[in-house]
């Protein structure tokens, strides 16, 4: 059974903690990015999120949000997670990045 409680890494070294999951899938934690940012100064940012019912589904899909705090932005992540045999958890993600524009004509580069 796949279950986001726990701390995560990802192959560019960011990092998810994942608190306890409510009965209704929700969750919270906080996310820290990898070295790739270049900022040493970079502290955990609050998440959010929800996962499916695991019960429901072995390998279910999840989604959370960060909202950075200090910038205009915000960030979301949609993932499955996977069991594999040898019972590895394994969360596979796409994350959208966006932030704040000035005016609608600045749209097209406010989303990565």
């Amino acid at each position: 059974q796949c279950l986001l409680s726990g701390s995560w890494r990802s192959d560019t070294g960011c990092r998810m903690v994942v608190s306890t999951l409510s009965e209704d899938g929700r969750f919270s934690g906080s996310y820290l990015p990898g070295p790739a940012t270049g900022d040493s100064e970079i502290l955990p940012v609050p998440l959010q999120g929800s996962q499916q019912d695991a019960g429901l589904v072995p390998q279910p899909t999840f989604s959370f949000t960060v909202h950075w705090r200090l910038q205009a932005q915000t960030t979301v992540f949609l993932g499955q997670c996977y069991v594999g045999t040898n019972g590895e958890e394994t969360l596979h993600v796409l994350w959208l990045w966006r932030e704040a524009t000035d005016s609608p004509s600045e749209d097209w580069k406010a989303t990565r």
